[in-house]
């Protein structure tokens, strides 16, 4: 963690580990996905990093995202296996990952009061608690879940302090 930013140090190391043993093999686990939002994000985010130099050309990170964005738009779905993606396109999305906020929390945790689920953040108890061995994608699946519900104080009441992080 970046101490400056509260962003993770960087896209290497622990969270791509993480990534990576999130996979499953077939055996009746669950198969970690992203959805369109995040590759829409990741793409824009390489894009402002790595603008084309001609208007025509695209960086390595965002050609490997964007046929990722392909398949997606291909299946017609609104999410992808993360398997589905190549190591370059994995790694150009754990470098953007890298960049986003560690939690949702904005330090009004009402399940320490016993809710069931945060009326600061909106996670349940269960993803508070467990929130630290939470791989990228598993964090990014509660992310889009409270983001979509918007009803969380970091999204109406307490905006301000979503904002910061």
């Amino acid at each position: 963690m970046d101490a400056g930013s509260g962003h993770r140090a960087g896209p290497r190391g622990r969270a791509q580990d993480a990534a990576r043993s999130s996979r499953r093999d077939g055996t009746g686990g669950v198969t970690a996905r992203l959805h369109v939002t995040d590759l829409e994000a990741a793409i824009n985010w390489w894009r402002d990093r790595s603008p084309s130099p001609d208007g025509i050309s695209a960086a390595p990170e965002v050609r490997a995202l964007a046929e990722a964005y392909a398949l997606l738009a291909w299946q017609r779905s609104a999410d992808i296996e993360v398997d589905a993606l190549t190591p370059r396109a994995l790694d150009a999305w754990l470098a953007w990952y890298a960049t986003t906020p560690d939690s949702p929390c904005i330090a009004i945790c009402s399940t320490a009061q016993g809710d069931p689920i945060c009326k600061g953040c909106g996670r349940s108890f269960d993803e508070v608690q467990h929130w630290p061995a939470l791989d990228p994608f598993e964090k990014r699946v509660v992310w889009q879940r409270i983001t979509q519900e918007g009803t969380a104080w970091r999204f109406n009441r307490y905006a301000e302090r979503g904002a910061r992080s």
